[in-house]
């Protein structure tokens, strides 16, 4: 058998009935610990877009509406249990959060005002979020 990358989603949760659009982060229960982008594996046999909404729901108990994908992140070094490939999503939802699954705590961030602890590549998906949100720039591809 061929060993390849794992594949997985983050969903980046904006709070749709608050027009400063915080953003929401999970505080991890498992290494590495931090603060992250909620987010998880994708099953076999399942779509990018079933996993966002799956993972969204098991760690926030929140129903998204995806809205756009941000961007694709694969270095093999962004995640430290080995090489991860992520499709970030942008999406809304209304209601209360609560952690379960793999999220210890939750908590909703203003734009920008993330804690220092952010796990994996987060503050360089959360920078392009910005970016996004600010300026309408997407992550450009490029080879390194």
């Amino acid at each position: 058998m061929e060993k390849g990358p794992r594949i997985s989603v983050d969903i980046i949760i904006e709070k749709a009935d608050d027009p400063a659009r915080p953003v929401l982060l999970i505080e991890r229960h498992y290494e590495p610990h931090g603060h992250a982008i909620p987010g998880g594996f994708v099953d076999y046999g399942e779509t990018l877009e079933h996993a966002a909404c799956r993972e969204a729901a098991e760690e926030t108990g929140l129903a998204v509406q995806l809205e756009r994908l941000l961007y694709c992140y694969s270095d093999p070094r962004r995640d430290p249990r080995g090489h991860t490939i992520s499709a970030v999503f942008i999406a809304s939802a209304r209601g209360e959060a609560q952690a379960a699954d793999d999220a210890k705590s939750v908590q909703w961030y203003a734009a920008g005002a993330w804690p220092d602890d952010l796990v994996f590549d987060h503050a360089r998906i959360l920078g392009d979020y910005l970016r996004f949100r600010e300026r309408g720039e997407l992550p450009q591809p490029g080879c390194a």
